[in-house]
């Protein structure tokens, strides 16, 4: 099997964490994704906005809900030259709205995903997988969506062994 693609939207700064607002150095997405990275061997994509999100963790949510209710395609900085070298495709995201951000639907609509292996990670603090999964259904197009993993955010960080588990059933 060749080496799969991690690619993954992540917040770090003001966070939503175990019933509070923290300042995270690094988001818990980007902790989960780089654990991927590690026990697969799989080359790392983190997806960034041209305008970014307010810094303020509540200002962040009304645009995010704004975006959502918009059905937004928020323009992303970069995009990887091709996913042609890639069979899997870890995608990972935070629970907004119930779904993934919507920088994650503009990523994934700008490829033709068709025959590739989506395998999905979230991180929340309780709201689980949301209906991201039949979002991804719906948008990967050709792709078979596999079911996915969700973190709890204040967990990520120790959540190395879960991680494996399901990376290793998966593939």
């Amino acid at each position: 099997m060749r080496k799969p693609l991690i690619v993954y939207y992540s917040r770090k700064g003001e966070n939503y964490w175990d019933g509070q607002i923290r300042s995270l150095p690094k988001g818990n997405t980007e902790v989960v994704a780089e654990m991927i990275a590690d026990i697969t061997g799989g080359d790392l994509f983190e997806i960034d906005t041209v305008q970014p999100y307010a810094a303020g963790y509540r200002d962040c949510v009304q645009q995010a809900v704004a975006e959502f209710r918009q059905n937004a395609r928020p323009a992303l900085k970069a995009y990887p030259d091709s996913l042609d070298g890639y069979d899997v495709i870890f995608v990972g995201y935070p629970n907004w709205c119930g779904t993934m951000p919507m920088a994650m639907f503009t990523f994934l609509e700008h490829f033709d995903l068709t025959g590739k292996r989506i395998l999905p990670f979230c991180t929340n603090e309780g709201s689980g997988m949301g209906h991201s999964e039949q979002d991804l259904n719906r948008v990967c197009t050709g792709a078979t969506v596999e079911p996915g993993l969700s973190i709890r955010g204040c967990q990520a960080a120790g959540s190395r062994d879960q991680v494996a588990d399901w990376v290793k059933h998966l593939l």
